[in-house]
């Protein structure tokens, strides 16, 4: 794949590098700050050969390309000018280049969390990883733990955590535009050697008179995010006060010598105590149902990863880690989602006969099983849908038996095969339950997604192929349908076909647009073939013409389909917009009816594009080979702009 293409087509389709207010990444996804989300043109990047979807959720504009992302990644960065666009990119008031957009206080919340925590997300899991391999050798003995080799791994293990509100300090202030290294600096402050030899000796502690709370901060992570966001005001105080003169002094000390005693007498112990109360809270519903986390995990992360709310646990889970050395918030759950994800996946590519279809799933289904879903989610079971709930049934099963039995995690990892070991710890029978966690996971899933099945969709380089097809209901609506069936009928496919069977055939274009691939459609009656192959139009003008020569063998009452039977066997069905049967024929305007006979490029339907859009629908036409099955090589032009009469498809 071209990377530098895909990274250059992705910056322009987002509104160009100066929409970027700041660029973030995960395992699979880009995750995209906006000034002006309505420049992004969100069906054009899913059109994008690279791109597995995109998602607007959580407060950020997410373009989800799979385990290539760190690729795609440095290309826009380049482009950018900058590896973060983090408080550069604004001025020193703060002030946005473009509209913000208004969010609710959890999209903001979420939004916040996931920006935080993007860049600490690397240092977390090695450490995690680490933490694995170290609970390996330890089980296997290569290892003691009183041994200087275990105390040293230990600590490199242990330091990602230890250090947490400093590498929070980074990503917090990169969401709230203020300086990363005043603010790393004022979180060294809540760690600082001086600072736990206070709390060791254990006396009352006071600042100019006020009493000081001493709290330890190792681990923590809503204190530095809530000290954070106060010190970017404070920075903007310090920086419309200071002398141009001076301020190169005298701002970082206004900022250091006001937040720093904040965080330490007020903001540090009121963030402690939403953590500890927060947790408190997760812990207490774990002792009395430890089934109710873990089933609800397993159940429903696949929304909260489509919705970008599945950070909201991220900060519990940290914490819990880093007080007690294990987690049951995320880890039991996820383990238990992650491989239901890659069970239904699996399950998927062995059961389908769609080559692409066969060669996408196989590949995510594998990633899932090792930890990494979003591939899979997006690109199998969320189009596939009967997978996704089987996905989410077995998640849910497995999840139960996770919270009955306990399980927890000992360290902080994308939970799946390759991260097994992370369920490795004082409790020897930890990983027994975390194997059948994923045991149940997987045969549940996959059992339950190759019973209920799923909507096969058509092969496009598979000759031969049996679309699903039926002339009399359009769009759920029964329509009129005189088609000739006898042999003496001109129209007859099998009369004509059987004398023609190669001969070369076109389709015009008829109307005026943009010519798109029929995937872009959003219908999966469309999009999926099941009426067979065909392209797309994204009309400019409200005028649709007669694509072929032939007769009209279906019109709606509603006129916004129509079907033509042509002389030379082709059957072609036209459907202006998506859903717009809802409308009734408001809009649409047209004097054909069933038996006319057409000559191609005559005038059969106006519709008014404003007036459907103002209502709510798309009005991307597909144009359909009703009869696909009857042509074994069906051709499309490339897409592009089109004018009426144009050639868009070609039969043989």
């Amino acid at each position: 794949m071209d990377y530098r293409k895909l990274g250059q087509e992705i910056t322009e389709l987002v509104g160009k590098k100066d929409n970027i207010a700041r660029l973030t990444h995960c395992a699979t996804r880009l995750r995209f700050e906006l000034h002006d989300i309505s420049k992004a043109e969100t069906e054009k990047l899913k059109a994008l050969p690279g791109v597995i979807t995109v998602v607007n959720n959580g407060g950020q504009y997410q373009v989800v390309v799979g385990n290539e992302v760190q690729q795609v990644y440095r290309v826009i960065t380049q482009q950018m000018g900058s590896a973060t666009r983090s408080a550069d990119s604004k001025s020193a008031s703060g002030k946005n280049n473009g509209p913000k957009q208004k969010q609710s206080w959890i999209s903001r919340f979420i939004s916040v969390i996931s920006t935080t925590f993007t860049p600490v997300i690397p240092a977390i899991i090695g450490a995690g990883m680490i933490k694995a391999i170290l609970a390996v050798l330890v089980l296997t003995g290569l290892v003691t733990t009183e041994s200087q080799n275990y105390y040293i791994l230990n600590t490199i293990a242990d330091a990602a955590f230890y250090f947490m509100p400093i590498l929070l300090a980074y990503g917090a202030s990169i969401k709230f535009e203020t300086s990363p290294i005043l603010a790393m600096t004022v979180a060294g402050v809540l760690l600082h050697p001086g600072w736990s030899a206070l709390m060791a000796e254990g006396k009352d502690v006071f600042f100019i008179g006020v009493p000081v709370r001493l709290t330890d901060y190792a681990g923590s992570v809503l204190p530095i995010i809530i000290v954070v966001w106060l010190m970017s005001y404070i920075e903007r105080f310090a920086d419309r006060v200071s002398p141009s003169m001076i301020k190169f002094f005298t701002k970082p000390m206004i900022v250091l010598l006001i937040t720093a005693p904040l965080a330490l007498v007020a903001i540090g112990p009121f963030g402690t105590y939403l953590n500890d109360l927060v947790a408190m809270g997760a812990e207490a519903i774990n002792a009395r149902a430890s089934w109710l986390i873990p089933l609800l995990m397993g159940t429903l992360q696949p929304f909260l990863i489509v919705t970008g709310t599945a950070w909201a646990m991220t900060p519990i889970a940290t914490s819990q880690l880093t007080k007690n050395g294990y987690e049951m918030i995320n880890g039991p759950g996820m383990l238990a989602s992650n491989i239901a994800q890659g069970g239904a996946t699996l399950a998927v590519a062995l059961k389908t006969k769609n080559k692409k279809l066969k060669q996408l799933a196989a590949s995510s289904g594998f990633t899932a099983v090792l930890g990494i879903t979003e591939p899979s989610l997006y690109g199998v079971t969320l189009k596939l849908k009967k997978p996704l709930i089987a996905a989410m049934i077995g998640g849910g099963v497995a999840g139960i038996y996770a919270g009955l039995t306990g399980l927890v995690r000992y360290a902080f990892v994308s939970p799946g095969l390759a991260a097994l070991p992370a369920f490795i710890g004082s409790n020897p029978m930890n990983i027994v339950h975390a194997i059948v966690t994923c045991l149940i996971a997987f045969i549940v899933t996959f059992a339950l997604t190759w019973i209920i099945g799923f909507e096969d969709p058509v092969d496009d380089e598979e000759e031969g192929n049996t679309n699903v097809n039926d002339d009399k209901t359009l769009s759920g609506q029964p329509v009129q349908d005189n088609s000739p069936n006898t042999q003496s009928s001109t129209i007859t496919n099998a009369n004509v076909l059987s004398q023609n069977e190669l001969r070369p055939l076109t389709i015009a274009s008829p109307m005026q647009g943009e010519l798109v691939h029929l995937d872009r459609v959003p219908d999966d009656v469309f999009s999926l073939g099941l009426l067979g192959k065909g392209a797309a139009i994204i009309p400019a003008k409200g005028e649709l013409y007669a694509p072929i020569a032939g007769e009209v063998t279906a019109f709606m009452d509603s006129k916004h389909a129509v079907k033509l039977n042509g002389y030379d066997g082709e059957e072609v069905l036209i459907h202006i917009g998506v859903d717009t049967v809802n409308l009734k024929g408001r809009h649409f305007d047209s004097s054909i009816k069933v038996g006319d006979r057409v000559q191609q490029g005559d005038l059969l339907i106006r519709f008014d594009i404003d007036a459907i859009k103002a209502e709510g629908y798309e009005v991307i036409t597909p144009i359909i080979i009703a009869n696909s099955d009857r042509f074994p090589d069906i051709k499309l032009e490339k897409q592009s702009p089109v004018e009426v009469g144009a050639t868009i498809i070609h039969l043989s």
